[in-house]
């Protein structure tokens, strides 16, 4: 992680913008952590930097992969460290900006090895029910049920692969990261949990002035990773017309905010990032300096 910077935190606090910013002024080059923003086809919905912010600094792994691959947090610490080799080859120094916590701690403290994936036992587990998965989670592994989102039915049956074949809860095997952890300078940025909701509501209003509705429409093929972005779901109702666009818009302000409240959660106890609380500061090119200040201590 040398000539890294981290800047982590919850959507839609801004983090695109400041690393544009902060990448310009320190000569570095963004690699993204973000699960649904390294789709190509959605960058609306998925609320990828726009134009004007790309040009600022090369991105890197975002809109990259089509909506039919299937991601993983050990797929993504292999493109990851790739694009960082390549950034740091050309001596530029790199910012890694995401908020999805678990590829951004598979990046910093490595993976425990796992078993392949058993596809007879996968499509077992795929038959039951969400309440029967969690049922079978919270009697193998109490510990991982707490800190598991409980309604995302792929990382339950991929929790329970684990243990049927290794026997050994997978928060277990997580346990691996407090040993391989590499040092990782960086920030977890955050507004205060009302003017975040804020920001989260108004940014869903204006996905869907900008045509978002459309964009889904265009998707034909979905993989079993992009087909949890938030939000598809709900507007695909709306297209079929089961629910009206003021509802549609409510459902995916609220699955955001509950979102945000899991990453918060998240960067709190599970990274040792220095908190920035960008309620306090004046604005955004405060922040920008602010984080400056921060990268050039790191170097």
């Amino acid at each position: 992680m040398k000539n890294c910077f981290f800047l982590v935190g919850p959507t839609a606090s801004g983090k695109s913008e400041l690393a544009a910013d902060v990448a310009a002024r320190c000569d570095a080059e963004i690699v993204g952590a973000d699960a649904f923003q390294i789709y190509q086809g959605l960058p609306l919905l998925t609320a990828q930097p726009n134009d004007v912010t790309r040009r600022i600094v090369p991105h890197h792994l975002l809109n990259a992969i089509p909506l039919t691959e299937e991601m993983s947090a050990a797929k993504f610490r292999v493109l990851a460290l790739s694009a960082i080799e390549e950034i740091q080859a050309r001596g530029k120094r790199v910012l890694i900006v995401g908020g999805n916590g678990f590829y951004i701690k598979a990046l910093t403290h490595g993976l425990a090895p796992l078993p392949p994936i058993d596809r007879k036992l996968r499509e077992n587990l795929n038959a039951l029910s969400i309440e029967e998965l969690n049922k079978h989670l919270v009697s193998a592994d109490p510990s991982g049920a707490e800190e598991i989102d409980r309604k995302n039915k792929r990382r339950i049956v991929r929790a329970l692969e684990v243990f049927a074949q290794t026997g050994l809860p997978s928060s277990a095997q997580r346990a691996d990261w407090q040993v391989a952890s590499q040092p990782a300078e960086g920030l977890f940025v955050f507004y205060e949990r009302e003017e975040l909701y804020a920001r989260i509501g108004q940014r869903v209003e204006e996905m869907f002035r900008a045509g978002v509705v459309e964009e889904v429409a265009r998707v034909r093929e979905l993989g079993p990773t992009a087909a949890k972005i938030i939000g598809l779901r709900e507007i695909d109702d709306l297209l079929h017309k089961k629910i009206s666009e003021p509802e549609c818009v409510a459902t995916i302000q609220q699955a955001t905010r509950r979102y945000a409240k899991r990453q918060l959660t998240w960067f709190r106890r599970q990274t040792n990032f220095a908190p920035l609380n960008l309620s306090l500061l004046k604005d955004h090119e405060a922040a920008v300096e602010w984080i400056l200040q921060k990268v050039a201590r790191a170097e």
